[in-house]
């Protein structure tokens, strides 16, 4: 653990200055990097790296264009948002003694809440003409699906390292901030998939370029924009059914936490 503080230092430290110096991302995203860096150290850092700098010069466009690029940011972004608020919730229901499904309610509606109405519908509102009210209309489902897998990997992690960490569950120990690390961590990973759907399905964007000054056009610049404008999302039906199936995913979550965790 001690190991992992002195890692993720440095890391954050990299991630927040050079995003701001020399990579051409959105705002939005820059902070998704910045705040997921700050919870997951290297990863974050490696993510960072990997998915989004800008590794030559006037490249950012063609780098980010691929599929995968694209659903890395826009689970980035699901993560740091709806995130905040879930460890937020954590930290609050710890302090007060909260029983695991209080607890859990309280995380889902602030991780829901933050992630929601700020990360997705306030930061993406130039999406939607400027309005935030569309943009709350254009979020609410994506952020929902996404946030029941995030939520599932985030309770399954949690729930079984605090009851295996002594001081694990109390929010003014170190341990605590390092299962919440890891929670994320593995919120990521079964967060990632649906993300993959919802980009493929023109549902969510991934990675943005904001430049001061346009560049020429160049092969696969903007290709995740240009394609959402010219390819129909999914029926209502499927959109339901997709609804459907993320939340059975976490309720399988909660009747293993509930029957082996508590």
């Amino acid at each position: 653990m001690l190991l992992w503080w002195i890692l993720t230092v440095p890391s954050f430290l990299f991630v927040t200055v050079d995003i701001w110096r020399t990579t051409p991302e959105s705002p939005v995203l820059k902070w998704a990097f910045v705040i997921l860096t700050a919870f997951t150290g290297p990863i974050g850092a490696f993510f960072y790296v990997l998915g989004c700098r800008e590794p030559l010069k006037g490249t950012h466009e063609q780098y980010i264009a691929v599929r995968w690029r694209q659903v890395l940011g826009s689970t980035m972004h699901c993560v740091a948002g709806d995130g905040i608020g879930i460890v937020a919730g954590a930290a609050i229901a710890a302090g007060l003694a909260l029983t695991f499904w209080p607890d859990f309610l309280l995380e889902y509606v602030l991780g829901f809440g933050f992630g929601w109405a700020f990360f997705q519908a306030f930061a993406m509102r130039d999406m939607a003409g400027g309005s935030y009210l569309k943009s709350l209309r254009m979020t609410v489902l994506p952020e929902l699906l996404s946030m029941n897998l995030l939520m599932t990997g985030m309770v399954l992690a949690s729930r079984f390292a605090m009851k295996s960490v002594d001081g694990g569950g109390d929010p003014t120990r170190p341990q605590f901030w390092f299962i919440m690390s890891m929670a994320l961590i593995a919120g990521f990973v079964c967060a990632y998939p649906i993300n993959w759907w919802l980009v493929a399905n023109h549902m969510k964007h991934g990675m943005l370029t904001v430049r001061r000054e346009p560049v020429a056009s160049m092969p696969g610049m903007d290709m995740a924009q240009e394609s959402a404008t010219a390819d129909s999302q999914p029926s209502v039906a499927v959109k339901a059914a997709m609804t459907v199936l993320t939340f059975a995913i976490l309720s399988a979550a909660l009747a293993i936490v509930v029957r082996f965790a508590l």
